[in-house]
């Protein structure tokens, strides 16, 4: 794969009309999107962003700022989207405001523009930001902080070897998130829907709603059942979710 920053999950690109673009969570890699390509099956083509520092990306540097992730990331996205023609962003949690960040500059630097921005489990860039800084954390709080939102089974942080490697990741990636301002002014003209779990104590139905000043485009938040990963237990009704916006903006 060399450095090559998108992993495509769907078996092919087959008879798709529309590609899907997936951004992971902070310490997470692309591969945590195949169950989610699963449900969608051949109607879209899933492309999840890898990440460097983890998985097949190891071995290169972690990338500690959103600025950073974008720009390392958007010649291949660019080429991606403009070869795709229709196509969409999901991003869930950190990759919420990744995805947001790459959807702005492609709209600003290339002049392409997704059908639609998904934003799961992320209060909006607008919104009062949790007090607690996570990446300031030591290591023993921050294992307790990832046990408590889950998505890490605790057998694996159990682990001294695999619990040095995800420190260091998830540390790097909410330092990046935590860092991250791109100002109350910052708009995108695509569609938002913004989705988030209703016992998410970091992302509510009121902090998602506010990713509504950030597009000039139709906006759409709704709750699932769940925590902060409600995706997992929630695949089959997100799926049908993607399926309906992503018509109804081709409809446009």
């Amino acid at each position: 794969m060399g450095n090559s920053w998108l992993r495509r999950l769907s078996p092919s690109p087959g008879n798709s009309s529309h590609k899907l673009f997936c951004f992971p969570h902070a310490g997470g890699s692309a591969i945590s999107f195949g169950p989610l390509a699963k449900c969608l099956g051949s109607e879209f083509e899933v492309l999840a962003v890898q990440y460097p520092g983890r998985q097949d990306r190891r071995q290169e540097p972690l990338v500690g700022s959103i600025s950073g992730l974008v720009d390392g990331l958007l010649p291949e996205l660019r080429a991606a989207a403009e070869q795709a023609g229709n196509f969409s962003i999901f991003g869930h949690s950190m990759g919420s405001v990744v995805a947001f960040e790459a959807c702005r500059r492609l709209e600003r630097e290339v002049g392409v523009r997704p059908r639609v921005l998904f934003a799961s489990g992320r209060r909006a860039p607008a919104a009062a930001q949790p007090a607690l800084r996570v990446h300031l954390l030591s290591d023993r709080e921050l294992v307790q902080h990832l046990l408590q939102f889950g998505g890490t089974p605790a057998a694996l942080l159990e682990d001294p070897e695999f619990r040095e490697l995800i420190l260091s990741v998830v540390r790097n990636d909410y330092r990046a998130i935590e860092t991250y301002d791109c100002g109350t002014d910052a708009m995108v003209s695509t569609p938002i829907v913004a989705i988030a779990g209703d016992r998410d104590p970091d992302a509510s139905l009121a902090h998602i709603a506010e990713w509504d000043s950030h597009t000039t485009g139709t906006f759409v938040a709704k709750t699932f059942p769940g925590g902060h990963f409600f995706i997992d237990a929630n695949r089959d009704p997100i799926a049908q979710l993607i399926r309906e916006h992503c018509a109804r903006a081709l409809s446009r």
